[in-house]
């Protein structure tokens, strides 16, 4: 067997996959709200009801499919495969949405979209741990996530004025730099040998009906095992991903509702997320080698929760103090809270998932991932639904929301106060 390795330039390739992941995601819930508000007329209740089909779906799919690449073999790999189907459909359907002008068209769109990104997301992400020894893994999901926040910059910083422009514009940007993305990971990226064969296989016989029953004895294994570790931070994942997820969807309508400002500057806010979070990626990855995962995320949370409050408290006329101008859109008091709330979400991101691998053994690392994407999507499924009808039936108060979200990052601090393990495996590993 493979003695893992920590390679930056490796993990840096490889992190093109969640680069891809970012763009998709920071362009759609930055813009598919506009469009669902000001082409179709919708109400935030509604928003919040379409803006989760999709995430139903992946609800559903991403588990079995954790499941179903530890078991695949195939001559490039368990993993690559998926990214092969799943980002050129992706980029695809990502680029139709803008030009559908009735809403079952649209909606038929982006729940097709969903699903192609749900075919390869898990997988990509696996292939981190796959490829890195335990002791590096927070500085490699550091690396990771810092291509994930460079998607987000160049999504936000860049979709902002090219929705002024054309609002199909951002759609294009974001596919084309997908499919690049996908290009970059099948010529760069290569799966550890022991997991190659020259037939494309699966273990065992009658594997659709197993990997179903794996995925539930799993997910029951995680709420009856003596060590409830994976539980809580399972349910911690949960709560933060709600409240994030939430927050998101409904940023930019809550920018152009209560805050006054338009919707392309009101997108670009997000970036100074996106920004400050590709900075502390990679070092959120070294304080948790130095101060231990859970306590960085512990911290991560109460910066979370300081910073919406006061997006809360703040008046918006202080909000909006504009200190300088950006492509087009302002630099506010507000910027520079979402610019902490970047240094927080860093915190507690880049280490999660660190954590929920290094509770089960390599053999399991597609499992957990998925078991991961499940609840972080069971979030995003409940989340703006609950926050969407929320705002609805305040009338419409945006800033509502500011109030919920530290609700459940509070509920997410005290899950990971009963989490024991996650932390670096204590296993002889090659340095490297």
């Amino acid at each position: 067997m493979e003695t893992k390795k920590m390679s930056y330039l490796k993990t840096f390739l490889l992190g093109f996959g969640f680069f891809g992941v970012s763009v998709i995601w920071s362009v759609y819930n930055a813009f598919v709200p506009l469009f669902l508000d000001e082409r179709f007329g919708l109400q935030a209740g509604f928003i919040s009801f379409i803006m989760v089909l999709d995430n139903i779906a992946a609800l559903i799919i991403q588990p079995p499919l954790g499941v179903f690449s530890d078991r695949l073999r195939s001559p490039i790999g368990r993993r690559l495969p998926f990214v092969v189907v799943g980002a050129p459909v992706a980029a695809a359907m990502f680029g139709l949405i803008p030009y559908a002008q009735v809403l079952p068209l649209f909606i038929f769109s982006c729940i097709t979209l969903l699903l192609a990104m749900a075919f390869w997301r898990t997988p990509v992400i696996a292939l981190m741990p796959d490829i890195t020894p335990s002791n590096k893994r927070s500085e490699a999901n550091g690396v990771i996530n810092l291509m994930g926040g460079l998607g987000t910059v160049l999504a936000t910083l860049i979709g902002g004025p090219l929705y002024r422009i054309d609002p199909s514009y951002p759609f294009f940007f974001a596919a084309g730099l997908v499919f690049f993305a996908g290009i970059l990971l099948l010529i760069f990226v290569r799966e550890p040998k022991e997991y190659i064969s020259s037939k494309l296989h699966l273990a065992d016989k009658g594997e659709g009906t197993q990997m179903e029953n794996k995925v539930f004895k799993n997910l029951g294994n995680v709420f009856t095992q003596k060590d409830k570790s994976p539980m809580f931070i399972l349910l911690a994942i949960l709560f933060w991903f709600i409240a994030y997820n939430s927050l998101t969807t409904f940023f930019t309508l809550f920018g152009v509702n209560h805050l006054g400002l338009d919707g392309g500057d009101s997108a670009f806010q997000i970036s100074y997320i996106g920004l400050i979070f590709m900075l502390m990626a990679i070092p959120a990855g070294f304080l948790a080698s130095k101060f231990k995962r859970k306590n960085v995320i512990m911290t991560g949370i109460w910066i979370m929760i300081a910073c919406v409050l006061l997006m809360y408290v703040i008046p918006t006329e202080v909000l909006t103090i504009k200190f300088a101008s950006l492509m087009g859109s302002g630099f506010y008091v507000l910027s520079i809270i979402l610019m902490f709330a970047g240094i927080g979400w860093a915190m507690i991101n880049v280490n999660s998932l660190p954590m929920v691998v290094d509770m089960t053994d390599d053999d399991h690392i597609g499992t957990y991932t998925g078991l991961y994407y499940f609840f972080s999507q069971l979030a995003a499924t409940f989340g703006p639904v609950f926050f969407g009808w929320t705002i609805q039936l305040s009338n419409n108060d945006y800033r509502l929301m500011m109030v919920i979200a530290p609700f459940f990052f509070l509920l997410a601090f005290f899950m990971m106060m009963g989490v024991r393990r996650g932390e670096v495996q204590s296993l002889p590993v090659e340095k490297g």
